[in-house]
């Protein structure tokens, strides 16, 4: 009886009572193990030469990572883990505009520790892939292991189309599947839907520019990236 006392008195102490303190954690963990999964499967990709991983499972563990994202916070803060998504809700009057500010940060954060959470995960292997060089470009680059870089041919111009057109159907999508006068997914199932949706615009839009779809999930991980070593070239 002791220890269940004690345990319950600590349980009291640790719970959060603060509804947007609450959301903001909930917001935190699903951004974090989004990005978590996906950079993870980016790394084991690159780093082990296509041995241990390929384009398709990266795209495969990115589409599972939002599955697993909305698993862990869907019911706290909505698991929006991308600023275009919140906007998307912010116009359509679903969600607090002076909430925004707060979520794209606590998104933007996650997105960094998780990277910094791949990079610890991957060091010696990042560090042996290079020979011991962190580089944005060349046959041993590992930049692209934590921000989507476009391809060689990709203009400015057709770049920003790319993401125009892939971020709008991916919430396009998912405004879709949530609205109940349409067919919504068996109850439960929204986030394996959703997990195929984006797996299907990674299959079709992924080849341009990486299918980022999500401000935080690039940005976060290109300033850890910047701070780790591979400097002021990963914002070129």
């Amino acid at each position: 009886m002791g220890t269940a006392s004690l345990l319950t008195r600590v349980q009291r102490l640790l719970r959060i009572r603060n509804q947007l303190a609450r959301e903001c954690l909930g917001e935190l963990l699903a951004t974090f193990v989004l990005i978590a999964i996906t950079l993870g499967s980016a790394a084991q990709k690159i780093t082990f030469y296509n041995t241990k991983g390929t384009i398709e499972t990266s795209y495969l563990g990115g589409a599972l990572a939002v599955m697993t994202g909305i698993h862990v916070a869907g019911g706290v803060s909505g698991a929006h883990m991308n600023p275009a998504f919140s906007i998307a809700m912010c116009l359509l009057g679903q969600f607090p505009w002076w909430k925004f500010p707060i979520f794209m940060a606590v998104q933007t954060l996650a997105s960094f520790i998780a990277a910094a959470a791949v990079y610890a995960l991957y060091y010696d292997a990042i560090w042996y892939y290079s020979n011991g060089t962190l580089t944005v470009s060349g046959p041993r680059e590992t930049a692209s292991i934590f921000s989507t870089y476009p391809a060689d041919y990709v203009s400015l111009t057709n770049g920003f189309v790319d993401q125009v057109i892939g971020t709008g159907v991916l919430i396009v999508g998912v405004l879709g599947l949530m609205d109940p006068r349409n067919k919504p997914p068996p109850k439960g199932l929204e986030p394996v839907v959703v997990a195929l949706l984006v797996l299907g615009i990674e299959c079709s839009m992924g080849a341009n520019c990486g299918c980022p779809l999500n401000p935080a999930r690039d940005i976060g991980p290109r300033l850890f990236t910047y701070a780790a070593g591979w400097g002021p070239e990963v914002f070129r």
